[in-house]
């Protein structure tokens, strides 16, 4: 392919390198120019083209790509059509993904213009997601290259499919263990069962002993189970432990114990009868992915597992923290003498007020912005940050005899997620918890914010303290530093809430009363809790 400046009058049969408005119509990128195209683009006073112009040995864009799915493909996907140089494989049917690494590699380092990239390797998927995707980036790739990538790829992608099992359940007991807590562990196990359509054919609930073990293992063996799941009611934390000693006496044997995957350290790998057995670790009482899925998926999909399997799963293996731990692997960094920030969100544009900025409102002789600032910078915080957005110099006019940081986002009309991710970006590199106010909530006072903190230091588990009004969570909320990164990357018109629906075993509540959801969004709210709208701008 040549790819280069061309003069119109001998562009035609090139493809257009990018678009060109000419004065009836638009030309796109990639459109291949027809003799008409050439003199009217002449005519429009353009003397210069950028376009690739493709040569006998060249295979066009779609058709490459074509080629490379159609290569790749194995069993269980489903290809849509090429379009703009690309096309994707889906997964048509529930399973688990696998790749052939090493040939998609391969595929990748023949050629730039030749890209092809997957889900990672034994992702559980459900029939219709998108799993791979080719995508030539030049207009054109020389055959040779393309037939050699064709080669790499052939077969590296498959969807191993979920086949239904019956799952014998063994669960032990011990005086502390509620029963609501193995109800609950048997509904989050059924759950993880249903993409399969595997079901639990009987659940054992037994004593803590190997004995009981064996006994209730042998028994679902002999009443038609093909997996074999034991939780135990305490974790395993040696070979000669109860649940391993449980399967050697029932004669089974045990191939692994321990796995490389946090949460899911505890995972034991057995068999007993040709039937696979998994010793849950205590994280799998939790839907939270943890490293007990990875392994069960894989069962589930018919794959085999060996240590060598389990051993290698490290690289990747540092999960998301499940609260409900009894033993968290980190606590926090500092204690009583973390440093702890405020952030206040003050950029947006009020359009339920219906054109004033509702932060320049008044309430008892102050505005919103005003009463929300004093309250952060009386609290003892190590910073606070206001950012702002609509109206920018008006609100931090109203601050700038106080010790703040102002931080200004551009794209606040595209909503909360881009103030939030602009505020965090302002905290101190040392910053160990921030608390998001919003702007507009006057009756937030520094006791309040005080009344966070030390919800914050009394438990290693408060890593999200809420406030809240009659139980009803509001705001604000304090966010200890694990979340930043999970709060840098907020998008869209939307808040944090689901950070702290995903993470509920660290969640901490203070109540506060009303001011925890007063809502002063309307002129009607405003004028009700006595404020007093200032005169429209912007």
């Amino acid at each position: 392919m040549i790819f280069g400046p061309c003069p119109p009058e001998d562009a035609e049969g090139c493809i257009l390198a990018h678009r060109t408005a000419l004065p009836n119509r638009v030309l796109k990128k990639g459109h291949r120019l027809t003799g008409k195209d050439c003199a009217d683009i002449a005519a429009a006073g353009i003397d210069s083209l950028m376009v690739a112009r493709i040569e006998p040995r060249d295979t066009g864009e779609d058709a490459a790509a074509e080629r490379l799915a159609t290569a790749a493909a194995g069993t269980g996907l489903e290809t849509d059509t090429a379009f703009t140089g690309r096309m994707n494989l889906y997964a048509a049917t529930n399973g688990v993904l696998v790749v052939d690494a090493d040939a998609v590699t391969a595929a990748n380092r023949i050629d730039p213009a030749i890209t092809f990239a997957t889900l990672p390797n034994y992702t559980k998927v459900l029939a219709g997601r998108m799993v791979a995707t080719a995508k030539i980036i030049s207009f054109a790739v020389p055959e040779e290259q393309l037939g050699a990538a064709e080669n790499a790829l052939k077969g590296a992608v498959r969807v191993a499919g979920f086949s239904p099992r019956k799952v014998g359940l063994v669960a032990t007991q011990l005086p502390h263990l509620k029963p609501s807590t193995m109800d609950k562990t048997r509904r989050v196990l059924e759950e993880r069962l249903l993409p399969s359509g595997s079901t639990v054919l009987s659940e054992y609930r037994i004593a803590h002993t190997r004995d009981a073990v064996a006994e209730a293992l042998l028994a679902l063996k002999d009443e038609g189970a093909d997996l074999l799941i034991l939780f135990g009611a305490s974790a395993v934390v040696d070979r000669q432990d109860v649940i391993p000693a449980g399967l050697d006496l029932a004669g089974g044997t045990v191939h692994h114990l321990g796995m490389p995957v946090d949460p899911g350290n505890l995972l034991m790998l057995g068999s007993l009868g040709g039937l696979p057995v998994l010793g849950a670790p205590g994280c799998a009482r939790s839907p939270k992915e943890n490293g007990f899925d990875w392994v069960l998926d894989r069962l589930l999909a018919g794959l085999e597992v060996h240590p060598d399997d389990i051993t290698a799963m490290g690289v990747g293996g540092l999960l998301m923290e499940i609260g409900t731990r009894p033993q968290p692997r980190e606590g926090k960094r500092k204690g009583k003498t973390a440093k702890i920030a405020a952030l206040i969100l003050g950029a947006g544009k009020s359009s339920r007020m219906g054109g004033p900025n509702k932060l320049l409102a008044t309430l008892d002789g102050k505005t919103l912005i005003r009463h929300a600032a004093e309250a952060a910078t009386s609290a003892g915080l190590a910073q606070t940050v206001l950012v702002t957005g609509h109206l920018a110099e008006e609100v931090g006019a109203q601050v700038e005899d106080l010790d703040i940081t102002l931080v200004h986002n551009p794209d606040f009309a595209d909503g909360m997620a881009g103030s939030i991710r602009t505020g965090m970006n302002a905290l101190a590199a040392d910053t160990d918890a921030v608390i998001i106010l919003l702007g507009d909530m006057p009756r937030i006072g520094s006791d309040v914010l005080k009344k966070l903190i030390g919800a914050y230091h009394e438990s290693d588990s408060s890593l999200i303290v809420t406030a809240t009004a009659d139980g009803k969570r509001g705001n604000p909320v304090l966010w200890d530093r694990r979340f930043f990164d999970a709060l840098k990357s907020l998008s869209g018109d939307v808040g944090a809430r689901h950070i702290i629906g995903e993470n509920s075993g660290f969640v901490a509540e203070v109540e506060i009363g009303a001011a925890a959801r007063l809502d002063l969004d309307t002129p009607d709210a405003l004028q009700r809790a006595g404020g007093k709208l200032p005169q429209a701008k912007g």
